[in-house]
């Protein structure tokens, strides 16, 4: 590569006056340094994370196209403005993963060794056609694994793995996981079935049930259904889950849980307590498919907790050994495993045409989008 490589790229901006603006725009790269490699990105998932750095908080319900451009503008209240300060007047680039060809690479022999390799890398900005990262940065994908079977190998997967780590490390026994038909609790259901962890899954329809049962999982239950408390609280006497994992962060779920936990531990008690049992229950908000705010009622005793969890933070407190063990479990299981399933692939331009932003910011089970920016 000699000359500057010219693509498209995403970008979104948080203004001053009071708008949001999304638009796809020409990028111009510069050769490769030494340590670097140029990736042609051909797949890159629409993760909830990256929905929430695209659209901020924004009001996309009155969401318009941009006159002459090919973009979406949308309006972003005065309270929400006030939040945004750290991000203002910044064209922001999105996307936190994908996979590519490598196209061009540095002088370095670790960067020559990579071109025309079909890598994933986690790096933002992959809402591009190219990206330029350091060549220590990217994984070489399997042999014959598609860029789409790539894109996903970090958020998803390092999140599921990440959970099972937490339940260890905090000395829980089983795991609660909400949205759990999502690609994400398909892969956690896989893996705890290969590692003999047991698992409560909560989905909110029966169509996710049904799809759960298909992969082998045992005990799930339907938020929409009457008997949900009571089918909640049978799953965790049998399973002992006392950690669980919410992916929809507002509103009653994370109480509910905490609720059904205690009623499942007051069953063994043998004494009583008014400070409930001691044995700690902990649900982490790692997601905010509601966004609502998140309704405690501390109706459990005083032992048990409500906090944040978010994936790469945490895998920085496990150190290199644990994470390249990590990495490489998902590499060895990328397509079956960790196998990643999207509703539509789109391109650039389709990420900010207002029909899919209708369908795709619903953040709805089976709804996942995979952007191929090369497509169009």
């Amino acid at each position: 590569m000699t000359t500057p490589l010219v693509g498209l790229q995403l970008i979104s901006t948080v203004r001053d006056n009071g708008t949001l603006a999304v638009v796809v725009r020409p990028q111009t790269l510069s050769a490769p340094a030494a340590d670097e490699v140029v990736i042609e990105v051909q797949a890159t998932p629409l993760n909830p994370s990256d929905i929430g750095l695209l659209f901020g908080p924004a009001d996309m319900g009155q969401a318009c196209a941009l006159p002459g451009q090919t973009g979406i503008e949308a309006p972003v209240s005065a309270s929400a403005l006030k939040a945004m300060a750290g991000r203002m007047n910044q064209a922001m680039p999105v996307g936190n993963e994908g996979a590519g060809r490598v196209v061009a690479a540095g002088s370095d022999a670790a960067a020559q060794a990579l071109l025309g390799k079909t890598v994933t890398v986690i790096a933002g900005g992959m809402y591009a056609q190219y990206r330029l990262v350091k060549a220590v940065q990217c994984m070489v994908l399997p042999d014959g694994a598609t860029p789409a079977q790539g894109a996903s190998c970090f958020v998803n997967p390092l999140t599921a793995l990440g959970f099972v780590e937490t339940m260890k490390r905090e000395g829980h026994r089983a795991l609660v996981h909400t949205a759990a038909a999502s690609n994400l609790g398909q892969m956690l259901n896989k893996i705890c079935q290969a590692d003999g962890i047991e698992l409560v899954n909560i989905v909110r329809k029966p169509s996710q049930a049904a799809l759960l049962q298909g992969l082998g999982a045992r005990h799930i239950c339907d938020s929409s259904a009457p008997s949900f408390m009571s089918d909640l609280t049978e799953a965790l006497v049998a399973t002992g889950a006392t950690l669980g994992f919410d992916a929809t962060g507002g509103g009653t779920l994370a109480n509910q849980i905490l609720m059904a936990m205690e009623a499942a531990l007051s069953r063994q008690a043998t004494t009583y307590s008014r400070y409930g049992s001691s044995v700690k229950k902990q649900v982490y908000l790692y997601g905010n498919l509601d966004m609502r705010p998140t309704e405690i009622t501390r109706s459990y005793g005083m032992a048990w907790g409500v906090g944040g969890w978010l994936v790469f933070p945490y895998l920085e407190q496990l150190g290199e050994d644990t994470n390249r063990a990590l990495r490489q479990r998902v590499m060895d299981e990328l397509t079956t495993t960790f196998s990643s399933h999207y509703a539509r692939e789109i391109s650039l331009s389709d990420v900010v045409d207002l029909a899919q932003i209708a369908t795709y910011n619903k953040r709805a089970t089976a709804t996942k989008f995979l952007i191929n920016p090369s497509k169009g």
